[in-house]
C-alpha cells in the first residue's frame, strides 16, 4: 500500500464534508419544528384564553402539518445505518415462467423507475437482456441521490404477481416471480479488498443501442471473481475502460453482500434463527385478479390501489418496513 495521494486526502475531506451537512440539515429541521410548536402551542392558548372557536380549524391544520413533518423527520434518523446514504444498485432477475415472468420484471423496473423520479433521484441503466418475446431477462440499474440504498433495501427479495396474462389466448390466471437484488455503491475505502489476480476479466461486443460504435467494438465488460463465483457485467458505456470501472464498482458492492450474508448467517446460527429461501417466501405480492391488492407479507401493510403502486407509489411500504426493522419487529 502507498502513501495516501492528494485525491484520497481530497475523497476523504469530501466524504466528511458531507456527513457533516447532513447532520446540520436534520438539525436545522428539528429546530424549525420545534419553533413551530411552539408557535402553535401560543396560538392555542391564546384561543383559550380569548375563548375564541374560530382558530379552531387553523389550529387543527396546523397541527397535521406539524405530524407530517414529524414523520418525515423520523424517516430521515431511521436512516443512519451505515451505508444508508449511498447511491444504490438494484438488480431484477426474472423467474421461472418465460415471456410471463419477464414482462413482471419489466414492470417492476417501470415502478422503481417512477420512484426514483418522484425522489428527484437518477437513474443509470448498467445492463439489461432484453426478454425473448417481451420483458427483460435481467437489467441493473444506478439510482443515484442521497439515501437511495437506505430506501429501497426494503425491496430486496421475490416480488410476486397475478394477473389474468395478457399472453395467454385463454385469458387464464397466471402467478409470476421476480428477484429483487439491492447493493450500495461503495467507495474503495467502504469496499471489500479484491486481488485482481482472482477475477477473470472477459470483453465482448455490447447488443443494447448506441449506435455503430457500440456494435463494432468490443467494448462490454464481464469480471468473474473466481473464488466466489461472483459475475458482474456492464456495456453501458461507450468505452471499455468506463465499464471496466463500473463493473468493478458493482463487484465490490456483490461481495460486500456477500460478506453481510455470512455474519448473518453467523448470527442465526448462534441465535437459532432459521429462514427460508426460495421462491415461496415473497416479500410482497400484487394481485391484479380476481381481486386488486398489493400486500407486504413482512408488515402487513396493504392497499387497493394497485395501479398507484406500479406507478411508483411504494414509499408506504419503504415507510413501514423501516420502522419495523427499526423496532425490531422482524
Amino acid at each position: 500500500m502507498g502513501e495516501p495521494t492528494f485525491w484520497d486526502d481530497a475523497e476523504k475531506a469530501q466524504k466528511v464534508n458531507q456527513e457533516l451537512n447532513d447532520i446540520k440539515i436534520n438539525v436545522d429541521k428539528y429546530k424549525s419544528l420545534d419553533k413551530k410548536f411552539e408557535d402553535i402551542e401560543l396560538l392555542l392558548e391564546m384561543a383559550m384564553e380569548e375563548d375564541d372557536t374560530a382558530v379552531e380549524p387553523e389550529i387543527k391544520e396546523e397541527m397535521r402539518g406539524l405530524q407530517a413533518s414529524l414523520d418525515a423527520l423520523e424517516l430521515e434518523v431511521l436512516l443512519s445505518a451505515p451505508y444508508d446514504a449511498n447511491n444504490a444498485i438494484l438488480e431484477l432477475h426474472a423467474g421461472a415462467g418465460g415471456t410471463e415472468a419477464q414482462d413482471w420484471t419489466q414492470m417492476l423496473l417501470r415502478m422503481y423507475t417512477r420512484w426514483a423520479e418522484r425522489h428527484g433521484f437518477t437513474i443509470e441503466t448498467v445492463d439489461l437482456l432484453p426478454g425473448d418475446e417481451a420483458g427483460v431477462k435481467s437489467v441493473t440499474i444506478f439510482i443515484k441521490g442521497h439515501n437511495a440504498y437506505g430506501y429501497l433495501k426494503s425491496e430486496k427479495g421475490i416480488h410476486r404477481l397475478v394477473r389474468i396474462s395478457p399472453f395467454d389466448a385463454n385469458a387464464r390466471r397466471h402467478t409470476s416471480f421476480s428477484a429483487c437484488k439491492v447493493l450500495p455503491e461503495l467507495d474503495e475505502a467502504e469496499a471489500v479488498k479484491i486481488n485482481m489476480d482472482e477475477v477473470r476479466v472477459d470483453t465482448y461486443r455490447a447488443s443494447g443501442a448506441g449506435g455503430q460504435h457500440i456494435n463494432k467494438t468490443s467494448s462490454a465488460v464481464r469480471m468473474t471473481h473466481m473464488p466466489t463465483g461472483v459475475v458482474v457485467q456492464c456495456q453501458n458505456e461507450r468505452s471499455q475502460i468506463q465499464n471496466r470501472a463500473q463493473c468493478l464498482m458493482m463487484l465490490r458492492g456483490r461481495l460486500f453482500e456477500l460478506e453481510l450474508e455470512k455474519k448473518e448467517k453467523e448470527r442465526e446460527a448462534i441465535e437459532g434463527i432459521q429462514q427460508k429461501i426460495e421462491w415461496g417466501s415473497q416479500i410482497r405480492s400484487y394481485v391484479f385478479q380476481p381481486y386488486n391488492l398489493v400486500k407486504d407479507h413482512r408488515t402487513n401493510t396493504e392497499t387497493g390501489n394497485t395501479q398507484a403502486v406500479m406507478d411508483g407509489g411504494i414509499d408506504m411500504f419503504i415507510e413501514a418496513y423501516l420502522r419495523a426493522k427499526a423496532n425490531h419487529e422482524f
